[in-house]
């Protein structure tokens, strides 16, 4: 096994990632200068047919205001999402996780790896963990989330928005854990992982 990180997880810290960035964002019809809020939860095998987003998207909407960009990606294991065209951008069948990570300012997630991907971005994460019991009790959690998320756990939408609102303050706040987090579950992730890859195999 070759410790190298991720190497799809290069372009997170690429020198060109601004760059890369812009071009994700224009693609997907994002407005330049806007922040970008990724939703981005897991999927639940008791629920997996559900199409319900759990996030209240309308209230997002009303109390982060104009200049907030909403993308909803669900897991391809779960039903497709219903997400009001008007309120938030239905982002599950874009191809590349990546480049969503890349454009998010702030990741709202649950219990997904993408936690361990976007902290190589150095950018805040809330998780919206309004099922936690349930889900570790049925599925089991990898780590105590409680001790060691990189972000609050928040159970209910109204926090949520309250965190996203106050996102310089929370991840303040919450800088300590997330940089002892990604210090244990993502050293590598510098944005040369392919290279030491491909260094590692072919010198």
């Amino acid at each position: 096994m070759l410790e190298s990180g991720l190497p799809r997880n290069d372009v997170l810290s690429s020198p060109d990632r601004e760059e890369l960035a812009a071009a994700v964002r224009r693609r997907l019809g994002l407005i330049e200068g806007k922040k970008v809020v990724l939703y981005a939860p897991t999927w639940r095998d008791y629920d997996r047919k559900n199409s319900t987003i759990k996030l209240d998207l309308s209230l997002a909407r009303a109390e982060l205001g104009a200049d907030h960009e909403l993308l909803v990606r669900a897991h391809p294991m779960q039903a497709m999402p219903l997400v009001p065209g008007e309120v938030a951008h239905d982002v599950t069948t874009y191809p590349d996780m990546s480049d969503l990570l890349l454009v998010a300012d702030v990741l709202v997630t649950d219990y997904s790896s993408s936690m361990f991907d976007f902290v190589a971005t150095g950018r805040p994460i809330v998780f919206f963990t309004y099922d936690l019991e349930k889900y570790s009790s049925r599925r089991g959690l990898y780590l105590d989330l409680a001790s060691q998320a990189p972000g609050p756990l928040l159970s209910k939408s109204g926090e949520v928005v309250e965190a996203l609102r106050s996102i310089d303050t929370v991840a303040a706040a919450h800088a300590d854990r997330y940089e002892a987090f990604k210090a244990t579950y993502a050293p590598r992730d510098d944005g040369k992982a392919t290279a030491r890859v491909v260094d590692h195999v072919f010198s």
